[in-house]
């Protein structure tokens, strides 16, 4: 691999081919982080109502004890 880019300058192996492949790899690389961005919502609105479930069931279930020492 060294000797294919050994006669050419800098900026075709800094520039020119890191642009080549972002071209050719960019809708890959997008629909990873578009699915990860996606994947954590989904994660961080089944936490939440997880938590909102577990809060109400709680404060349901404090009042219907307090309600039965009466």
């Amino acid at each position: 691999m060294r000797e294919i880019f050994a006669g050419l300058p800098w900026w075709v192996k800094w520039v020119a081919v890191p642009v080549i492949a972002l071209v050719v790899f960019g809708g890959v690389i997008a629909s990873i982080v578009g699915f990860l961005i996606g994947l954590l919502f989904k994660v961080l609105v089944f936490v939440a109502l997880v938590g909102g479930l577990i809060y109400i069931v709680r404060k349901f279930m404090a009042h219907s004890s307090s309600r039965s020492d009466w």
